[in-house]
């Protein structure tokens, strides 16, 4: 089993599954707009564009399960990412990532990379590593700035297949 199993819905509500993403490194953040980790989008997004070229892609998550911090649509959500931080890496459907209702790939992400003390994810702008095999690498805490993770990118990216 890896990420290529899955399938996550579009900000507009379309069905995509991420074996489209075969072949890349991804790095899978569950993310929120009113945080104070929301400054990370410029971080995520330099990587985005620093790498994109070389089969790297972000894929944001949107969650509103960690203090409301993300309470609005998806049209908004998105309107925020890229007027404030110019996201242009992929932004998902608002999901759960915990709980009963945790979405699929959240839950199969936990499971292969645990945290500390728990499997849960306890925070946004959780990021998962995943390399170009669709197997979880990594996984970092929220207060890990996506820049701190540049190098485990480079990494990835140099293995060949």
């Amino acid at each position: 089993m890896s990420v290529y199993d899955f399938s996550v819905k579009t900000m507009d509500g379309n069905k995509k599954s991420l074996a489209d993403y075969r072949g890349k490194v991804l790095l899978i953040a569950n993310t929120a707009s009113e945080c104070g980790f929301t400054p990370q989008f410029k971080g995520l997004q330099n990587l985005f564009e620093k790498y994109k070229e070389k089969d790297f892609v972000v894929l944001g998550f949107p969650c509103n399960q960690f203090g409301n911090q993300d309470p609005g649509t998806n049209e908004e959500i998105a309107g925020f990412c890229q007027a404030n931080y110019g996201v242009s890496f992929p932004m998902f459907s608002k999901i759960d990532v915990k709980g009963e209702n945790a979405d699929p790939l959240f839950t199969y992400l936990t499971k292969e990379a645990k945290g500390l003390l728990t499997e849960q994810i306890k925070w946004n702008f959780t990021k998962f590593l995943i390399d170009k095999n669709g197997c979880v690498v990594n996984r970092f805490a929220p207060q890990t700035k996506p820049e701190s993770i540049e190098k485990d990118i480079e990494a990835l990216l140099s293995v060949q297949d």
